[in-house]
């Protein structure tokens, strides 16, 4: 099996999401969401991450990360996705029972443009298409809610997009991604390519030597 290259280059946008093992259920209680919080705000104090979005549900996650520094991506990652398991594991006491992700985390670069947004608002409207909530905000465990119900300290995990958002923020976050968006989003986590315009993905592709074209046959999108 051909293993995708990892990019982890400093001022670059990544769209970053893993999966429970066994598509099992990561998050049953608000506990369970608001202990992955909690180590979201440490990991970003330890490394200086910018992150841009989120999205915790029941099975997976979704973050929109803006890393400063090679390497910081990784840094950030391994720490967040281990303390997890461990923390878990201690919570659940199934220590040494298995893993709790179904492998390491998948990371697609993403252009600075309105593909940043399109992203972006993806990962806030997950909620929504998967019926936990009707509207964006509504859903406890995002960064939607953040933007528009968060304290000031708690807008704190957040950092400013490079891409300034629409200023009609709560209508434009409640209003249905387009097909055409849905598609080609999807399409670049199946075939692990860089998300952006086909100028652009050819240019990433080049530069970091990225197989744009590995596609698992039968395997559905994991977003």
């Amino acid at each position: 099996m051909v293993r995708v290259a990892r990019v982890d280059v400093g001022n670059h946008v990544y769209h970053v999401l893993n999966r429970a093992v066994g598509r099992l259920t990561i998050f049953n209680e608000n506990e369970d969401y608001r202990c992955f919080e909690d180590l979201l705000i440490e990991a970003k104090e330890m490394t200086d991450m910018r992150i841009l979005a989120y999205a915790l549900m029941p099975n997976h996650w979704h973050l929109l990360l803006y890393p400063e520094n090679d390497g910081d991506m990784s840094t950030f990652m391994h720490w967040l996705t281990n303390a997890h398991t461990r923390r878990v594991h201690a919570f659940t006491e199934t220590i040494g029972t298995g893993p709790l992700y179904q492998g390491r985390y998948k990371s697609f670069l993403t252009k600075t443009d309105h593909h940043l947004l399109t992203v972006l608002k993806y990962i806030e409207r997950n909620p929504v298409r998967a019926r936990l909530a009707k509207r964006a905000e509504n859903w406890r465990w995002g960064s939607a809610r953040l933007r528009l119900h968060g304290t000031p300290q708690q807008k704190r995990l957040l950092s400013e997009s490079p891409v300034a958002l629409p200023r009609s923020y709560r209508a434009w976050i409640n209003t249905p991604d387009s097909e055409k968006d849905l598609a080609t989003l999807r399409e670049s986590v199946n075939r692990g390519a860089p998300y952006g315009s086909a100028r652009w993905v050819e240019q990433m592709v080049d530069t970091y030597r990225l197989a744009s074209t590995i596609r698992k046959p039968g395997r559905p999108a994991e977003i």
